[in-house]
């Protein structure tokens, strides 16, 4: 399955496919689980909850869209926008549809958005996860080091100066 992502608003009905996405985020902790089937269920539905908590605690106005791909949820994006940046709170796709170019739609939108309105967009990511390649592709640096995760910020003119410097080598 290819095309284009689309964004819908989340509603209620969709928990039980963001529980799944965020179990999927999750799997390699979860393997390393000792316990039953039924254990590492419940542990993903508390963390899921706590994470639920944590975003309606500190993103209150933060934005929530499913994406999906030719109308199937694949993933989510979750965004805070602040008069002083764009926070990429979470963004996030089932494993089958990573590496398909989704998430690089998704979120060169977001870029769009924040260079029309001259902010960065910042974002925390765990330090051992692969997608710190892919936010550096994209153009992000780390700026912050925050212990088990790294703040990482685009800038609008951070794009204008790596393609300056580029073009005189």
């Amino acid at each position: 399955m290819g095309g284009a992502a689309e964004l819908r608003p989340i509603g209620s009905e969709d928990l039980p496919f963001l529980e799944m996405l965020y179990a999927s985020t999750r799997d390699a902790e979860l393997q390393a689980l000792a316990g039953s089937e039924e254990q590492r269920h419940a542990f993903v539905r508390l963390q899921f909850e706590a994470q639920r908590r944590h975003y309606d605690r500190h993103f209150r106005s933060a934005q929530a869209w499913i994406i999906s791909a030719a109308g199937v949820p694949v993933g989510r994006l979750v965004v805070d926008r602040r008069a002083e940046e764009v926070r990429v709170v979470d963004i996030s796709l089932l494993p089958r549809y990573r590496g398909r170019g989704l998430g690089s739609q998704v979120l060169r939108e977001v870029l769009r958005e924040a260079r029309q309105t001259d902010r960065p967009v910042r974002l925390h990511v765990d330090k051992r996860n692969r997608a710190k390649r892919w936010y550096a592709r994209l153009g992000f640096l780390t700026i912050e080091d925050a212990g088990a995760h790294d703040l990482m910020e685009w800038r609008p003119h951070m794009e204008s100066d790596h393609h300056a410097r580029n073009a005189d080598l």
